[in-house]
């Protein structure tokens, strides 16, 4: 049986047939398709805070924390910069409490650009809230619905180098980035200008986020890691 893997997911005005701004629970099928690809069964949770988020797990085998806007800086105790914007205070709410509850219960977790962002604060670790300014390029963002293509290399003895290797390239989407990792370990480095592009919770698993989108290239590795990952989760619990 294929393992049960969650996705997290937006609420977005959306527009089909004679409908149109009405709020919808979204998410790219890119997501779903890498998934099922991968071997697993995707399920896609909404952002609703009120769901019990143990109750929500105790139907998953693995978790994606999907992209998606900025965080509130709230979340790692800053003031907000003015291009820190688009935040969703029912992303941050209802994907804090299952992220906490999935670390708590070792549940495998994939966090993806923004998913990645929340891993690290929950961690204690902080955001750079415009990446530009530290790395002084647009390399990671370089036009609006374009993503930027760059090398990543992968720290020998991390669980990114195991399901990864050595360097791998990768398609970028954000203007924010790390800045610390709190109780994280970093485990992938943009070697041109030496942003943390991966972090991963020791001891964990399989908790890994990565702040690139391997959900719109056609390398399932990381799906796979987290599928294998999620398999021997439920043989576990049974």
């Amino acid at each position: 049986m294929r393992p049960v893997i969650g996705i997290t997911s937006y609420v977005e005005p959306a527009a089909w047939g004679p409908w149109d701004a009405v709020r919808a629970v979204l998410l790219p099928e890119a997501y779903v398709a890498r998934v099922v690809a991968a071997g697993g069964l995707p399920v896609v949770l909404p952002p609703a805070a009120a769901l019990d988020p143990a109750a929500v797990l105790a139907h998953l085998d693995g978790l994606v924390l999907a992209g998606g806007a900025d965080l509130d800086p709230a979340l790692y105790a800053a003031e907000p910069d003015p291009r820190t914007t688009g935040l969703r205070p029912d992303r941050d709410a209802a994907e804090s409490a299952l992220l906490q509850a999935a670390l708590e219960q070792r549940l495998p977790l994939l966090g993806i650009c923004r998913g990645m962002q929340l891993l690290t604060a929950a961690a204690g670790g902080t955001l750079c809230q415009h990446l530009p300014d530290v790395v002084g390029h647009e390399g990671h963002r370089p036009e609006p619905g374009v993503y930027g293509r760059h090398a990543v290399r992968l720290s020998p003895g991390t669980l990114a180098h195991a399901v990864l290797g050595d360097e791998v390239t990768v398609a970028s989407y954000h203007h924010q980035g790390v800045d610390t990792v709190g109780s994280l370990v970093a485990s992938g480095t943009v070697p041109d200008d030496g942003s943390v592009e991966a972090v991963e919770v020791p001891g964990h698993p399989f908790a890994l986020g990565v702040l690139w989108h391997p959900e719109v290239d056609e390398d399932l590795r990381l799906f796979e890691g987290l599928r294998a990952a999620a398999q021997d989760h439920r043989s576990r619990q049974s």
